[in-house]
């Protein structure tokens, strides 16, 4: 099968804006309101070979790098992000078995996963949430007996990968992974039921697996007994990819509902892009999404170049983009008032409340955002105390938009970054050579903002020491680790700004400097704990862009790529 382009998906899904079109918005909010999977959606998907774009060659799939598969994903998502449980859910379990499956184990799930079938992930428990190492289901002499809970595709996989605690200490090796055929299972042994409904991504397929006495054949374990939990936390980082892929597509279409209100409504005489408080609203929200969009694309590159990172890298992008789209929803209802909570009359009607609902659910649906700030806290000592050297070659090759990815090595995942970071570890360099840059164009105060920039990432050692230190502030370290987040997304756009020189981003001239001012500027806000609005005239930029894009029927992104949108 040829390899499908966001503008090929694009055309054959037509423009989500006709009501009659059953791929469009009209369609999802009548799903949604029926509590209604997208069916006839994600079989068109799969007929069109979407499914096969995060799946390796050798196993019968397209996949080719992170960022074009997010890109596609994207573009599918904006219509309803309901396409993620029905064509991504499996990536997780693939993932999995990619790093210790065996070759018939990973031959099984390439059967399944090539047709359109599903592979159920099986890790958390309803009594245990986040904190794994607790989890109680057990596989005891070969039998496997407990509860899990919210399995994605749990009701309809023909296979799950179940993870279950194999020995008694509170640590990983304390959990293996099994390789469940369903087709095999006897009657009785496995019970699988629909799980509480969700308040977003309302119909999808999640579910309760109760396992009664299962007896589980040796050739079921995957990987050596005891590493099962640390395959999963891997294989988390590449799962948090896709994720942003689901908050880039609300965000996208949030930010159309807004426009398509805001260019046309008046006030007076005046548009409502052109009056001074939804403008600013706005820019605030067009800030946040180009911010969003940096730090997912180049962390989509950055797997490829340097994984070892992404014990902490994929946490922080996670934290910032669905931070950033839950800001950007909420700046667009302001301007939306009345229309954000209508269910009916207009078009449009019911769209921004499944937007709301569904963000929420994808914030959490890996792990909750405090979750993932709490979990590299640990991690924060060597990556910002310590002496690690820049490597420009990784930087150049992750945001050079036009160079070429090495192949992605999935056992290069690691449990910990162990002070790997080319994005802060590069910044000083790369700052001199921005600042300077900015100052010889006239945009000195964008260069300010970079510098601001530089000094704060090289306060991130003392603020560490200060929240390690005896008495300090119990939430200090977590708080350290978010203002980590932050810094290290506004690291990647002067990155992205230095590689790109020569290229038009977001529409704009090669090397305008609006839209990384308006980006340093939102997430120097949001790293200082600070309201966006306050930096005022510099976020502006980042709408005209949006304003632009949206004109010319263009994603909202680095990337261009022509939406089927007519206008």
């Amino acid at each position: 099968m040829s390899l499908l382009t966001p503008e090929a998906l694009e055309a054959l899904l037509g423009d989500p804006g006709d009501n009659t079109n059953p791929y469009g918005f009209a369609a999802a909010v009548e799903r949604d309101e029926r509590d209604e999977f997208p069916a006839t959606l994600c079989e068109a998907l799969v007929k069109s070979g979407f499914h096969l774009n995060y799946l390796p060659a050798e196993w019968g799939g397209c996949f080719e790098s992170f960022d074009r598969s997010l890109t596609l994903v994207r573009s599918a998502a904006r219509r309803d992000v309901n396409i993620m449980p029905g064509t991504m859910f499996s990536i997780i379990a693939a993932t999995c078995l990619q790093l210790h499956g065996t070759p018939e184990q990973q031959r099984r799930a390439a059967d399944i996963l090539t047709r359109g079938g599903g592979v159920g992930f099986a890790l958390t428990e309803a009594e245990h949430g986040s904190d794994l190492l607790a989890n109680e289901v057990r596989l005891t002499d070969g039998q496997l007996n407990g509860e899990k809970w919210m399995v994605g595709l749990g009701m309809s996989c023909e296979a799950v990968y179940v993870i279950a605690r194999t020995g008694e200490r509170a640590a990983p090796n304390a959990f293996s992974a099994v390789l469940i055929d369903v087709a095999e299972v006897p009657e009785g042994k496995l019970e699988r039921t629909p799980a509480v409904r969700t308040g977003g991504m309302r119909g999808i397929d999640m579910a309760r697996l109760r396992f009664n006495g299962l007896k589980v054949p040796e050739k079921a374990l995957v990987g050596k007994e005891g590493e099962g939990l640390e395959a999963a936390v891997k294989a988390q980082q590449a799962v948090r990819l896709m994720s942003m892929a689901g908050s880039l597509g609300i965000a996208d279409t949030a930010m159309r509902l807004a426009l398509d209100f805001a260019t046309t409504r008046r006030i007076g005489r005046t548009v409502l892009t052109e009056s001074p408080h939804p403008r600013r609203e706005l820019a605030v929200a067009a800030a946040a999404l180009l911010a969003a969009d940096v730090v997912a694309l180049t962390a989509a590159r950055g797997v490829h170049v340097v994984p070892e990172a992404f014990s902490v890298w994929a946490l922080a992008a996670k934290h910032v983009v669905a931070e950033a789209t839950d800001e950007l929803i909420r700046r667009c209802g302001t301007v939306l008032a009345t229309r954000s909570v209508l269910r009916e009359g207009e078009r449009g009607a019911g769209l921004f409340q499944k937007l709301q609902r569904d963000s929420a659910v994808v914030r959490v649906i890996d792990a909750s955002t405090l979750a993932n700030i709490k979990s590299f806290t640990g991690q924060l000592p060597t990556l910002t105390e310590g002496t690690a050297q820049p490597d420009p070659a990784a930087v150049a090759a992750i945001y050079g938009l036009d160079a070429e990815l090495p192949a992605y090595e999935p056992a290069r995942l690691d449990m910990f970054a162990r002070g790997v970071d080319p994005v802060l570890a590069g910044l000083p360099d790369a700052a001199d050579d921005v600042a300077k840059a900015l100052d010889d164009g006239g945009a000195a105060d964008v260069g300010a903002l970079v510098g601001r920039l530089a000094d704060a990432v090289a306060g991130l050692g003392d603020l560490t020491r200060a929240a390690r230190e005896r008495g300090a502030d119990p939430n200090a370290l977590v708080d350290a680790a978010e203002r980590y987040a932050w810094l290290h997304a506004a690291a990647s756009c002067v990155h992205l700004w230095r590689a790109n020189r020569d290229r038009s981003l977001y529409g704009t001239p090669p090397g305008s400097a609006g839209w990384l001012g308006a980006t340093l500027g939102y997430l120097l806000a949001r790293a200082d704990g600070v309201d966006p609005r306050h930096h005022g005239d510099v976020l502006l930029p980042a709408l005209d862009a949006v304003v632009a894009l949206r004109e010319t029927n263009q994603l909202f992104s680095a990337q261009p790529v022509r939406l089927a949108t007519t206008r």
